[in-house]
């Protein structure tokens, strides 16, 4: 309900947010177009291919951008309004409440990526496959391991209270995730996004369904969600008790 009410009562942030992000990528297709028209007729068809990977990878990045900066926000957000404290003082415990945003976070994110996604295949006239029994589990696997990224951050924001360049530098590190070359170096798909990115490619360019992929394919991309995210939560619950060894929590 909070984070509804913020989204109603700044609607105009909130628009200008999608309208951002859809000028981005139209720069970005369209730009591209011209060069290829300049370049002669043939380029265009073989850049297609090129386009589809373009909304898929954009659909993905609009997503995980969301659902890593979302926590680290929050924490930030917290401390300077002094309530960070409270939360840690939840009967609910602090690691169940920041879970908790972290699954609205997710919840919104969702609703980013189907905006701009709707948005772009109505711009470009690309229709991708959009199978929800395939694309769903892939998308949630893959934000879990940004999310872990993302526990990560906050906890160094709980002592260190602004880290806003490191989320600034994590835009360009998702970009570079999410185009990672999988299927030339195979050691890349144990990074975060990566696997999912591959797979979420196949699924929404080719039609491939989720029982189509090998079993080694899916328990990387279950594996990699699982690992990253625990690992970035347990950093996190460190954090917080370094935080608090130097009363630390509550400042900014």
């Amino acid at each position: 309900m909070k984070q509804l009410l913020l989204l109603v009562r700044y609607r105009v942030n909130f628009i200008i947010q999608i309208v951002s992000m859809y000028l981005f990528f139209a720069v970005i297709f369209f730009g591209g177009k011209a060069v290829a028209r300049n370049i002669g007729g043939g380029a265009v068809g073989a850049l297609s291919s090129t386009f589809d990977g373009l909304i898929v990878g954009w659909f993905l990045w609009t997503m995980a951008q969301s659902a890593y900066s979302g926590l680290q926000g929050e924490i930030t957000s917290e401390s300077m309004r002094g309530t960070l404290e409270h939360l840690y003082l939840s009967p609910y415990g602090f690691g169940s409440v920041m879970c908790l945003k972290i699954i609205v976070n997710v919840l919104l994110s969702f609703f980013w990526g189907a905006v701009m996604l709707v948005s772009m295949m109505v711009t470009t006239q690309i229709w991708l496959t959009v199978d929800l029994l395939t694309i769903l589990p892939i998308i949630i696997f893959s934000l879990m391991s940004v999310i872990g990224i993302g526990f990560g951050i906050a906890g160094l924001a709980l002592i260190y209270k602004k880290v806003g360049s490191i989320s600034n530098l994590m835009q360009f590190g998702l970009v570079g995730l999410i185009a990672a070359p999988v299927t030339g170096i195979s050691l890349l798909r144990f990074l975060p996004l990566a696997q999912g990115s591959a797979m979420l490619q196949m699924a929404m360019q080719e039609g491939v369904a989720l029982w189509d992929y090998s079993l080694r394919n899916i328990a990387l991309l279950v594996g990699t969600g699982i690992f990253y995210f625990v690992l970035g939560y347990l950093l996190f619950i460190y954090c917080a008790t370094i935080a608090r060894k130097r009363g630390v929590m509550g400042h900014y």
